[in-house]
């Protein structure tokens, strides 16, 4: 009671409107309005215009070309340099030891890392739209292309009689400058929207599978084992069992040193988490690691004392520019389109979330073209692709950086290494690098939590989960990923192939209708049923849209029909026995002489019972003759409705299976007296239904309505049954 009494209070208070106008259906509308005139352009006017250039426009594509032109003039150097440079140093030096790192999984020298996380990391300050991301190295990526020189580096060695290393360094170089050839492509056509054919779960599933293929990976230079690299379908499975062989050969030094590194790390994200906020930089442990680790090795001679595997020869200085092999487009061309999108999807997912917090927008079109420029020239001098971290880009933006000016300066740190003392991390043992990004992977391997979260909240996109991290394990990234992205459009069809329906009813004295299976206040207007459909209507889904109307509105035209017919058949076979008998029995009465038989004849024929409509009815057959009017009732089934109101409002568009389908219930109920109407038709669907010439001298725009409630209150007025409304409207 209480709570009753506080709502009718927030009633009273509320504001309320009144409105008074005629109750417009489609025809009647469109005489009130006028449409506004526009001029039809011709061909050669839109290539005109679109060609047409002005000082502002030239500058608009100007900035947009290089967003750097927009945001360096302006530029706050007060306000912005000291952070800039903190976060600068801060992500310069995670960029180190995980460019070394992940030039393992890209089966390249590590030096190529170094190449990777500067040039790349440099151009992308002029290209890119976000501010705080971080461009680089990056696990998943350097896995995939891995993947793409294990499997097509000993082809190429016997067709073209190059040695291995030169064709896995043209291969890499080349992997990336092809991946970022479509990024470009894709960027220039205006085909940023792709993303988000990438769902969330689905990214996050198909990561989480990277995560499994690059800790595998990384087991053998832990353990200091030599087996061979696969990749493809079941590489994880090989690649462990692979190790499992060879367990029996474990260096005992490279574990120990692992195995401390890995704990170090531990301990130090450890300790960031939980003093982020007192701590005015994080705590760089994994340089720290790599400085510690290559003292130790150095110190021990680890590598001919106890033949620990080292990063080796890093050469100083930049190399000159080469052009990779021509040969090896058609091998690696089908790769580089999954390692561009897959590339991009991390980029602008990341991106976007930054954007979102600190108040700015990203243009998807240009981190596609950005991503496209960075890599294909970085590709010349032996980078390999690379993408956002997420680790780096989460560093950068919580240590107070604010310009793409701190991704300057990160790369510029790598830049000095290479130049200067690159050398000195030549003792430094793999297993270190392995320990450096197995830990990075702790974020990844916590998305299983997603299988919990998407089980409470969404059975299909954990089925999407499911299948973009299942595929992904055991196809391999590539087949992976086109089998999850395939699976996802699937689950859109599904979808659309079986939506929600419901019955709508009135909230009594408001022009608002809600599901009546919801609400227990909502109520259906007598004589009316109001259908809505949370889809469109087309080929897919418009046999089920009308099983689902059937069923709802409890009225099958069909049935009825089929019922009317049998009982005026069964009637016919009635009325036509008893006509019969009738005749017999005047007949008899005529021929008798005797009262006293004629009397008994009428006493038997009277008593005499007949089957009507499956049950029996005694006939006096003194009676005139039957017509056939007096058995209506038994023979015209009848729908319980006199309206059907279609409510449009979710629908986006109705191809020709629609239109057809439509027309075809709107026929179908006619014709068992049950009025068919369509409310809340947008102008997009409506010129849909004008072009498939759905509209003819049975079905006009009258039986379209602006609104549920124009509809309902012009069928109230059809049955005749209408009274004054709860409200003015």
């Amino acid at each position: 009671m209480e709570h009753a009494e506080e709502d009718e209070a927030c009633l009273e208070k509320t504001q309320r409107y009144h409105v008074e106008r005629p109750i417009y259906n489609e025809e009647l509308l469109q005489g009130q309005l006028h449409r506004r005139e526009r001029a039809p352009q011709t061909l050669r006017q839109k290539i005109a215009h679109s060609c047409r250039c002005s000082s502002k426009k030239a500058k608009s594509h100007l900035y947009s070309c290089l967003p750097i032109l927009k945001w360096l003039p302006r530029y706050p150097v007060r306000e912005y340099l000291l952070g800039d440079i903190i976060s600068g140093i801060s992500t310069g030096v995670m960029q180190l030891p995980q460019g070394l790192a992940y030039a393992l999984l890209a089966a390249v020298p590590p030096v190529f890392g170094l190449y990777s996380s500067f040039y790349p990391v440099f151009l992308y300050t002029f290209f890119g739209t976000s501010k705080h991301i971080s461009i680089g190295t990056f696990a998943v990526i350097s896995m995939m292309v891995g993947g793409v020189a294990v499997r097509e580096v000993p082809d190429e060695i016997s067709s073209i009689g190059y040695n291995s290393t030169n064709v896995t360094d043209s291969l890499e170089s080349y992997s990336a400058r092809d991946a970022k050839r479509v990024q470009l492509c894709l960027g220039l056509l205006r085909f940023g929207f792709v993303a988000i054919y990438l769902t969330e779960p689905l990214v996050r599933g198909f990561t989480t599978a990277a995560a499994v293929h690059v800790f595998t990976s990384q087991l053998k230079y832990l353990l200091g084992v030599k087996t061979n690299r696969y990749s493809g379908p079941l590489s994880v499975v090989y690649s462990i069992a692979a190790v499992l062989s060879k367990i029996t050969t474990t260096n005992v030094a490279a574990l120990i040193v692992g195995l401390t590194c890995i704990v170090l790390l531990l301990i130090g994200k450890e300790i960031n988490l939980r003093f982020k906020k007192k701590l005015p930089v994080p705590i760089p442990m994994e340089i720290i690691v790599v400085i510690i680790g290559t003292g130790v090795s150095a110190g021990m001679n680890l590598s001919e004392s106890y033949r620990v595997d080292v990063v080796g020869n890093i050469p100083q200085g930049l190399r000159a520019p080469a052009v990779p092999m021509i040969q090896l487009i058609p091998a690696i061309f089908v790769d580089a389109i999954a390692i561009a999108i897959v590339g991009f999807s991390m980029a602008v997912s990341m991106a976007k979330i930054f954007a979102l917090k600190h108040g700015y927008t990203i243009d998807g079109n240009q981190e596609l073209i950005a991503l496209g420029i960075c890599n294909s020239v970085g590709s010349f001098f032996q980078s390999f692709s690379i993408t956002c971290s997420m680790s780096r880009s989460l560093v950068q933006e919580s240590t107070g950086g604010k310009t793409q000016i701190a991704g300057t300066l990160s790369s510029i740190m790598v830049l000095l290494v290479i130049v200067a003392i690159g050398y000195l991390f030549e003792p430094l043992p793999q297993t270190v690098l392995a320990a450096i990004v197995m830990v990075n992977l702790k974020g990844m391997f916590k998305q299983f939590g997603d299988v919990a979260h998407f089980w409470r909240t969404s059975k299909i996109e954990l089925a999407i989960w499911v299948v973009a991290f299942v595929a992904s394990l055991f196809l391999g990234l590539d087949y992976g990923l086109l089998t999850a992205v395939a699976f996802a459009m699937i689950t859109v069809i599904y979808r659309t192939q079986s939506p929600q329906y419901r019955i709508l009813g009135q909230i009594p004295g408001t022009d608002i209708y809600c599901d009546v299976e919801e609400y227990e206040e909502v109520k259906e207007c007598p004589g009316i049923k109001i259908f809505q459909a949370n889809a469109s209507l087309y080929f897919a889904n418009s046999e089920s849209y009308t099983s689902a109307l059937k069923k709802k509105t409890g009225v099958d035209p069909c049935a009825i029909l089929a019922a009317r017919r049998k009982a005026q058949k069964r009637h016919a076979r009635e009325v036509k026995k008893a006509n019969k008998l009738r005749k017999k029995a005047v007949l008899k009465l005529m021929n008798s002489s005797s009262n006293d038989m004629e009397a008994s004849v009428k006493h038997e024929i009277a008593n005499e019972e007949l089957p009507v409509n499956g049950k029996f009815a005694s006939v006096d057959v003194s009676v005139q003759d039957t017509s056939p009017d007096e058995h209506e009732h038994f023979v015209e089934p009848k729908a319980n409705i006199h309206s059907l109101i279609l409510d449009f409002t979710p629908v986006n568009f109705v191809d020709s299976v629609g239109a057809k389908t439509l027309k075809s219930i709107i026929k179908e109920y006619k014709e068992v007296g049950v009025g068919v109407c369509i409310a809340s038709c947008g102008g997009p669907v409506l010129n849909e239904l004008t072009r498939l010439n759905f509209f003819d001298d049975t079905v006009t725009r009258e039986l379209l309505f602006h609104s549920i409630h124009d509809a309902v209150l012009a069928c109230q007025g059809i049955d005749g049954s209408v009274s004054q409304p709860d409200l003015d409207l």
